[in-house]
């Protein structure tokens, strides 16, 4: 990642309206070269509208946007050979092979003769597409269209790449297979910026901007937004009785959530509780229940908490 070059992706007070409904609103984003940045976002918190902005496909109600130092909204055509674009949803034909929809896209690119055979068969061999370039699109597996897509938008060997939630339904073996893919472009210097709703997934990007109702309301590397102070204290409680506790929980009234976790409970306490006061309750509980408890400690923030807790914030 070069932070000291110029961004390959840049975009100021960026908004979007249609009509009464404002969709993005004046989100800042940067992007350097080798960088993979991340929209994390609910559906329908803006990110899609956002992307489509960035790569030319929607123009901004207002705002500035540069992509590989070109002016978006004035030059949007100059500035689309230089990125590559996977949608959420396969865009390419299913009723073509891998091979035919690979040939179309080079064409619509401007390539031919052996540029356009080197281009796709280099794109065939870093998805590990080569042995399926003759199956028809339409009946690869969905983790294999979405290496179809990626290697129809690297052909042209953009300086920027859009992912719009492109593990979307993916098995969580192509999602890792496919974010590995994502690092190697990145390290070839590729920025790169992408859209989800998996918290596990956020975490494989330098940086993050964390969007709701259509803004930008948290934005950093993962560590930094991990190490957010939460104004809901969260406790972890171990006990081979969980299930029963977390029963019992639902009715006590320093308890905002109760949320099993792998094999314990964390329990969230509203704002202003003092953790302090959990203990006696849960001793209370187990004595009254024959209950046992094994282990008791404040929890370590994951992403979701710090997300959570972004989102209430701005709710108000």
């Amino acid at each position: 990642m070069k932070l000291d070059a110029a961004p390959l992706i840049l975009a100021e007070d960026l908004t979007r309206r249609f009509g009464a409904f404002t969709a993005v609103d004046r989100i800042q984003v940067a992007v350097h070269p080798g960088e993979v940045f991340g929209l994390l976002g609910a559906n329908g918190a803006g990110k899609t509208t956002a992307i489509r902005m960035l790569c030319g496909m929607l123009p901004p109600t207002i705002g500035r946007i540069q992509v590989a130092g070109v002016d978006m909204v004035r030059h949007a055509r100059r500035a689309r050979s230089q990125i590559g674009y996977v949608a959420q949803r396969f865009s390419l034909y299913g009723d073509l092979t891998v091979l035919e929809n690979l040939k179309l896209q080079a064409g619509l690119y401007g390539l031919s003769g052996i540029r356009r055979r080197d281009r796709i068969d280099a794109a065939l061999r870093l998805l590990n597409l080569a042995d399926r370039q003759m199956v028809m699109a339409g009946t690869l597996p969905l983790g294999y269209r979405q290496r179809l897509g990626l290697a129809a938008a690297l052909l042209h060997e953009p300086q920027v790449l859009f992912l719009d939630e492109p593990t979307s339904g993916v098995d969580p073996m192509a999602r890792q297979r496919f974010w590995e893919l994502i690092y190697t472009l990145a390290d070839r210097g590729i920025g790169i910026l992408v859209t989800t709703h998996y918290m596990d997934e956020a975490l494989f990007c330098d940086r993050l901007a964390l969007m709701q109702a259509g803004r930008i309301v948290a934005e950093g590397d993962p560590e930094a937004l991990l190490r957010r102070p939460l104004p809901t204290p969260i406790l972890a409680l171990d006990s081979p009785d969980a299930a029963v506790f977390e029963r019992l929980a639902q009715d006590w009234p320093e308890v905002r959530e109760v949320i099993p976790h792998a094999g314990q409970l964390r329990i969230r306490l509203h704002a202003g509780i003092d953790p302090a006061a959990l203990p006696a309750r849960i001793e209370q509980a187990a004595t009254a229940h024959g209950l046992t408890v094994t282990g008791l400690h404040p929890a370590t923030p994951e992403l979701e908490d710090v997300f959570v807790a972004v989102l209430e914030e701005n709710d108000g």
